[in-house]
């Protein structure tokens, strides 16, 4: 008879304790531990006829043979992109976001249109529900298989049976094995299912995709082991009342975590965006004061973005500072180096902040048109159409240079625009370019441009 023991798990963050607690050591959250049932049983293989392996012998770093890494293609560009080219063989990818975001929808849409075999387990859908969405984004798909089941060994036996070459699971938190005596979703079955999979993957050399569920924090519920354990961990996020989504790399193994991938929300699944920096300016043809377009880069794509910016007079005692998009604390930094540098009385003014496209930006490099737009805002007075900027700007007023000018120039000048601020400390490397660069050193250069 199997042996069975007890331990106490950690809801929030995974850790494991030899009795109960009040408070997480780890995590500091209260009543957050939860007992469970481990039974330990000799765990067959995922596949019933493997023959045991030899051990593997340590080898020199010359000794070890280098081949080029083979990537399924998922015909989708920006989940290309984001995944550094496309799926490596064995490699596990975790996608998370919020409920109703397009986690599933992106990945049936991608499995739909593959040439090859493809399994898809959902533990949360029927057959039918499953069929009606497809119906939707492609009708006709002889290569993607829907499976509805929960249990890990039952999915192995149809793995066995159908050899897909990609397994998509949603989610995860639906699983649960029999190795394990405890409920789904809980931190012993996510962990167990989690590591089933993994030792999968690596046998069949078969690329599997993971969707997990978020808590109301933003990050993917379950132990955090569960991000380690994986190769690529991926966030789908957005606005629910944008149409635009984003995708993010928030780890990889086989690639670059600053890339990007923007699709569009439609009735008949999502759009890709080959072109971000049209649809994230608006097509207004009125001068507007308190908006102004920033050059930015995500991973090695360039982007223009719009950010708008509303000064009125604080009608409260306290005034407000709201950052939609942008770092709420970077703008209070750069709201102070205005009043201190640039001799801007907003201290007792109310200031909004707005990244338009629902999207969220860090790079330093959009703090120039920032301050123009709350500078354009404070003073009715538009920024001329055709303007941009791309520079960082520093706690003494200086204007400080940014990374990759030269791309943002290239971006700036392919979508229209005429004039571009930077810093003056800027290293360009073009030759020739069809739009103005304008160097400044100051934020007091800057105004005397833009209002003076």
């Amino acid at each position: 008879m199997a042996k069975t023991k007890t331990a106490f798990f950690c809801q929030n963050c995974g850790t494991q304790f030899p009795k109960w607690v009040g408070q997480c050591s780890s995590c500091k959250e209260w009543n957050t531990i939860v007992e469970e049932v481990v039974q330990e049983e000799d765990k067959k293989s995922w596949k019933a006829d493997t023959v045991a392996k030899q051990a593997n012998k340590p080898l020199r770093v010359s000794e070890i043979t280098q081949e080029k890494e083979l990537r399924l293609d998922t015909l989708d560009q920006e989940f290309n992109r984001v995944l550094g080219g496309g799926l490596v063989p064995g490699s596990l990818t975790l996608l998370g976001g919020e409920p109703g975001i397009g986690k599933s929808t992106l990945l049936l849409q991608i499995a739909l249109k593959l040439p090859y075999k493809i399994l898809y387990v959902s533990g949360e859908e029927s057959q039918r529900q499953i069929k009606m969405r497809a119906d939707r984004i492609q009708p006709n798909s002889e290569n993607c298989y829907i499976l509805t089941e929960t249990k890990t060994q039952n999915i192995f036996q149809q793995v066995s049976t159908i050899e897909p070459d990609l397994v998509v699971i949603d989610s995860i938190q639906t699983l649960h094995t029999d190795y394990i005596e405890s409920a789904a979703g809980s931190i012993s079955q996510i962990r167990e299912c989690t590591a089933e999979l993994i030792k999968f993957a690596k046998e069949s050399h078969t690329p599997v995709i993971l969707v997990g569920h978020i808590t109301k924090d933003g990050t993917i519920a379950g132990p955090k082991i569960l991000e380690h354990m994986v190769d690529t961990v991926l966030q789908f996020e957005g606005d629910r009342n944008y149409v635009y989504r984003i995708l993010r790399s928030l780890k990889n193994r086989f690639g670059s975590t600053a890339e990007l991938g923007i699709y569009e929300m439609q009735g008949s699944g999502l759009r890709e965006v080959n072109n971000p920096s049209e649809v994230l300016i608006s097509k207004n043809d009125e001068d507007l004061s308190g908006t102004a377009i920033a050059a930015t880069v995500e991973g090695m794509r360039p982007l223009l973005i719009e950010i708008q910016a509303l000064v009125s007079t604080a009608v409260y005692g306290t005034p407000q500072r709201s950052a939609t998009g942008f770092n709420a604390k970077r703008l209070n930094m750069l709201l102070a180096v205005l009043e201190k540098r640039a001799g801007f009385k907003l201290g007792a003014k109310d200031v909004f902040l707005n990244i338009t496209g629902g999207i969220s930006v860090d790079d330093p490099a959009i703090d120039l048109a920032v301050m123009a737009a709350i500078l354009s805002s404070n003073s009715d007075i538009a920024i001329e159409k055709g303007i941009c900027f791309a520079a960082e700007v520093g706690l003494a007023g200086e204007i400080r240079p940014v990374q990759r000018v030269d791309q943002r120039i290239l971006e700036a000048e392919k979508l229209g625009f005429s004039r571009i601020f930077v810093s003056k400390n800027n290293k360009i490397g073009l030759k020739q370019s069809g739009i103005q660069i304008q160097k400044v050193s100051k934020i007091e250069d800057v105004v005397a441009h833009l209002f003076g």
